[in-house]
Protein backbone atom coordinates (compact mmCIF):
# COMPACT_ATOMS: atom_id res chain seq x y z
CA UNK A 1 0.00 0.00 0.00
CA UNK A 2 0.98 3.59 -0.58
CA UNK A 3 1.21 5.47 2.70
CA UNK A 4 -0.72 8.71 3.28
CA UNK A 5 1.22 11.42 5.08
CA UNK A 6 -0.94 14.44 5.93
CA UNK A 7 0.67 17.86 5.74
CA UNK A 8 -0.69 19.95 8.64
CA UNK A 9 0.70 23.33 7.56
CA UNK A 10 -2.79 24.67 6.87
CA UNK A 11 -3.89 23.83 10.41
CA UNK A 12 -1.04 25.97 11.69
CA UNK A 13 -1.97 28.77 9.25
CA UNK A 14 -5.51 28.84 10.62
CA UNK A 15 -4.24 28.81 14.20
CA UNK A 16 -1.79 31.63 13.57
CA UNK A 17 -4.42 33.82 11.91
CA UNK A 18 -6.00 34.54 15.30
CA UNK A 19 -3.13 33.90 17.67
CA UNK A 20 -3.62 31.53 20.55
CA UNK A 21 -3.90 27.81 20.02
CA UNK A 22 -7.16 27.16 18.16
CA UNK A 23 -7.17 24.84 16.33
CA UNK A 24 -4.71 22.88 18.44
CA UNK A 25 -2.11 21.52 16.03
CA UNK A 26 -1.01 18.72 18.34
CA UNK A 27 -4.55 17.46 18.89
CA UNK A 28 -5.31 17.59 15.16
CA UNK A 29 -2.16 15.60 14.36
CA UNK A 30 -3.15 12.98 16.94
CA UNK A 31 -6.64 12.79 15.45
CA UNK A 32 -5.29 12.41 11.90
CA UNK A 33 -3.21 9.43 13.03
CA UNK A 34 -6.20 7.92 14.84
CA UNK A 35 -8.23 8.31 11.65
CA UNK A 36 -5.72 6.04 9.90
CA UNK A 37 -3.10 8.25 8.24
CA UNK A 38 0.36 6.69 8.23
CA UNK A 39 2.34 9.90 8.58
CA UNK A 40 2.43 13.58 9.50
CA UNK A 41 4.27 16.08 7.30
CA UNK A 42 5.30 19.64 8.13
CA UNK A 43 7.13 22.26 6.10
CA UNK A 44 8.50 24.96 8.42
CA UNK A 45 9.75 28.04 6.62
CA UNK A 46 12.33 30.52 7.92
CA UNK A 47 9.69 33.15 8.79
CA UNK A 48 7.60 30.49 10.63
CA UNK A 49 4.44 31.91 9.06
CA UNK A 50 2.58 28.65 9.58
CA UNK A 51 4.49 25.75 11.14
CA UNK A 52 6.91 27.02 13.77
CA UNK A 53 10.16 25.39 14.76
CA UNK A 54 8.65 24.74 18.18
CA UNK A 55 5.78 22.91 16.45
CA UNK A 56 8.36 20.51 15.00
CA UNK A 57 9.75 19.84 18.47
CA UNK A 58 6.28 19.38 19.97
CA UNK A 59 5.09 17.06 17.19
CA UNK A 60 8.15 14.85 17.61
CA UNK A 61 6.89 13.99 21.08
CA UNK A 62 3.46 12.80 19.92
CA UNK A 63 3.70 11.47 16.34
CA UNK A 64 3.52 7.68 16.46
CA UNK A 65 3.53 7.07 12.71
CA UNK A 66 6.13 8.48 10.30
CA UNK A 67 7.21 12.07 10.84
CA UNK A 68 8.36 13.92 7.71
CA UNK A 69 9.92 17.40 7.80
CA UNK A 70 10.23 19.25 4.49
CA UNK A 71 12.28 22.32 3.73
CA UNK A 72 15.21 24.07 2.13
CA UNK A 73 18.38 22.88 3.90
CA UNK A 74 19.64 26.22 5.15
CA UNK A 75 21.64 25.92 8.36
CA UNK A 76 18.72 26.82 10.62
CA UNK A 77 16.59 24.10 9.04
CA UNK A 78 19.37 21.53 9.22
CA UNK A 79 19.93 22.27 12.90
CA UNK A 80 16.23 21.74 13.58
CA UNK A 81 16.10 18.42 11.72
CA UNK A 82 19.23 17.14 13.47
CA UNK A 83 17.69 18.09 16.81
CA UNK A 84 14.26 16.56 16.15
CA UNK A 85 15.44 13.53 14.16
CA UNK A 86 12.23 12.81 12.21
CA UNK A 87 11.67 9.60 10.28
CA UNK A 88 12.31 11.42 7.01
CA UNK A 89 13.60 14.76 5.80
CA UNK A 90 12.48 15.97 2.37
CA UNK A 91 14.76 18.55 0.77
CA UNK A 92 12.88 21.26 -1.14
CA UNK A 93 14.61 24.13 -3.00
CA UNK A 94 12.03 26.82 -2.20
CA UNK A 95 12.91 30.48 -1.78
CA UNK A 96 12.33 32.04 1.63
CA UNK A 97 9.41 34.11 0.32
CA UNK A 98 7.78 31.31 -1.72
CA UNK A 99 4.03 30.95 -1.13
CA UNK A 100 4.40 27.23 -1.78
CA UNK A 101 6.95 24.91 -3.35
CA UNK A 102 7.09 25.46 -7.10
CA UNK A 103 10.04 23.49 -8.50
CA UNK A 104 12.19 20.46 -7.93
CA UNK A 105 15.94 20.41 -7.44
CA UNK A 106 18.43 20.67 -10.26
CA UNK A 107 20.17 17.56 -9.01
CA UNK A 108 23.04 17.97 -11.48
CA UNK A 109 23.89 21.57 -10.67
CA UNK A 110 23.51 21.07 -6.92
CA UNK A 111 24.84 17.50 -6.71
CA UNK A 112 27.82 18.23 -4.46
CA UNK A 113 25.74 20.34 -2.08
CA UNK A 114 23.01 17.72 -1.88
CA UNK A 115 25.53 14.91 -1.32
CA UNK A 116 26.99 16.75 1.66
CA UNK A 117 23.60 17.56 3.21
CA UNK A 118 22.23 14.07 2.64
CA UNK A 119 25.31 12.43 4.13
CA UNK A 120 24.88 14.53 7.28
CA UNK A 121 21.27 13.48 7.73
CA UNK A 122 21.89 9.81 6.94
CA UNK A 123 24.79 9.73 9.40
CA UNK A 124 22.18 10.71 12.00
CA UNK A 125 19.78 7.93 11.04
CA UNK A 126 17.31 10.14 9.14
CA UNK A 127 15.84 8.86 5.86
CA UNK A 128 16.30 11.39 3.06
CA UNK A 129 14.16 12.37 0.10
CA UNK A 130 14.70 14.98 -2.65
CA UNK A 131 11.88 16.97 -4.25
CA UNK A 132 12.29 16.59 -8.05
CA UNK A 133 10.41 17.25 -11.25
CA UNK A 134 9.38 14.29 -13.39
CA UNK A 135 12.52 14.69 -15.48
CA UNK A 136 14.65 11.62 -16.15
CA UNK A 137 17.92 13.56 -15.93
CA UNK A 138 16.94 15.00 -12.55
CA UNK A 139 15.97 11.55 -11.29
CA UNK A 140 19.27 10.11 -12.50
CA UNK A 141 21.09 13.02 -10.85
CA UNK A 142 19.24 12.35 -7.60
CA UNK A 143 20.50 8.77 -7.58
CA UNK A 144 24.07 10.10 -7.52
CA UNK A 145 23.52 12.16 -4.37
CA UNK A 146 23.06 9.21 -2.03
CA UNK A 147 19.42 10.01 -1.25
CA UNK A 148 17.10 7.23 -0.15
CA UNK A 149 14.04 8.52 -2.01
CA UNK A 150 12.73 11.14 -4.37
CA UNK A 151 9.43 13.00 -4.06
CA UNK A 152 7.91 13.66 -7.47
CA UNK A 153 6.56 17.21 -7.77
CA UNK A 154 3.07 16.53 -9.13
CA UNK A 155 1.64 19.98 -9.93
CA UNK A 156 1.91 19.50 -13.70
CA UNK A 157 0.06 16.18 -13.47
CA UNK A 158 -2.71 17.69 -11.35
CA UNK A 159 -3.14 20.64 -13.72
CA UNK A 160 -3.24 18.44 -16.80
CA UNK A 161 -5.61 15.95 -15.23
CA UNK A 162 -8.00 18.73 -14.21
CA UNK A 163 -8.20 19.69 -17.89
CA UNK A 164 -8.93 16.12 -18.98
CA UNK A 165 -5.39 15.29 -20.08
CA UNK A 166 -4.73 11.85 -18.65
CA UNK A 167 -1.43 11.70 -20.54
CA UNK A 168 -0.07 14.21 -18.04
CA UNK A 169 0.70 11.22 -15.83
CA UNK A 170 3.11 9.68 -18.37
CA UNK A 171 6.28 11.56 -17.34
CA UNK A 172 5.64 10.49 -13.75
CA UNK A 173 5.29 6.85 -14.74
CA UNK A 174 8.66 6.96 -16.48
CA UNK A 175 10.31 8.89 -13.66
CA UNK A 176 9.06 6.35 -11.12
CA UNK A 177 10.28 3.42 -13.21
CA UNK A 178 13.73 4.94 -13.68
CA UNK A 179 13.99 5.97 -10.04
CA UNK A 180 13.06 2.50 -8.83
CA UNK A 181 15.55 0.89 -11.21
CA UNK A 182 18.26 3.11 -9.70
CA UNK A 183 17.40 2.02 -6.17
CA UNK A 184 15.35 5.05 -5.15
CA UNK A 185 12.12 4.95 -3.16
CA UNK A 186 9.28 6.87 -4.81
CA UNK A 187 7.21 9.50 -2.98
CA UNK A 188 4.94 12.13 -4.52
CA UNK A 189 3.16 15.31 -3.58
CA UNK A 190 1.72 18.72 -4.52
CA UNK A 191 -1.84 19.38 -5.71
CA UNK A 192 -2.89 15.75 -5.30
CA UNK A 193 -6.54 15.59 -4.30
CA UNK A 194 -9.56 13.30 -3.97
CA UNK A 195 -10.27 13.99 -7.63
CA UNK A 196 -6.95 12.73 -8.98
CA UNK A 197 -5.29 10.54 -6.34
CA UNK A 198 -6.87 7.23 -7.39
CA UNK A 199 -5.83 7.66 -11.02
CA UNK A 200 -2.33 8.68 -9.99
CA UNK A 201 -1.96 5.74 -7.62
CA UNK A 202 -3.23 3.26 -10.22
CA UNK A 203 -0.67 4.43 -12.77
CA UNK A 204 2.49 5.12 -10.78
CA UNK A 205 4.55 2.01 -10.06
CA UNK A 206 6.44 1.56 -6.78
CA UNK A 207 4.69 4.51 -5.09
CA UNK A 208 5.60 4.38 -1.38
CA UNK A 209 4.11 7.59 -0.01
CA UNK A 210 2.05 10.63 -0.92
CA UNK A 211 2.13 13.85 1.10
CA UNK A 212 -1.12 15.82 0.89
CA UNK A 213 -2.09 18.95 2.76
CA UNK A 214 -3.85 21.86 1.08
CA UNK A 215 -6.45 19.86 -0.86
CA UNK A 216 -7.11 17.48 2.03
CA UNK A 217 -7.78 20.30 4.50
CA UNK A 218 -9.97 22.18 2.01
CA UNK A 219 -11.99 19.04 1.27
CA UNK A 220 -12.39 18.47 5.01
CA UNK A 221 -14.24 21.79 5.35
CA UNK A 222 -17.12 20.19 3.46
CA UNK A 223 -16.74 16.50 4.19
CA UNK A 224 -15.09 16.31 7.63
CA UNK A 225 -11.49 15.46 8.46
CA UNK A 226 -12.02 11.85 9.51
CA UNK A 227 -14.14 11.13 6.46
CA UNK A 228 -11.62 12.70 4.07
CA UNK A 229 -8.62 10.87 5.54
CA UNK A 230 -10.46 7.59 5.06
CA UNK A 231 -11.51 8.55 1.53
CA UNK A 232 -7.83 9.02 0.65
CA UNK A 233 -6.88 5.75 2.30
CA UNK A 234 -9.53 3.91 0.26
CA UNK A 235 -8.30 5.49 -2.98
CA UNK A 236 -4.72 4.51 -2.17
CA UNK A 237 -5.50 0.82 -1.65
Amino acid sequence: MTKLSVNVNKIATLRNSRGGNVPNLINVAKDIEEFGAEGITIHPRPDERHITYQDARDLKNIVTTEFNIEGNPIQKFMDLVLEVKPTQVTLVPDAEDAITSNAGWDTIKHRDFLKEVIATFKDNGIRTSIFVDADIKMVEGAALTGTDRIELYTESFALGYSKGDKNSVNPFIEAAKIGHSLGLGINAGHDLSLDNIKFFKQNIPHLLEVSIGHALICESLYLGLENVVNMYLNRLK
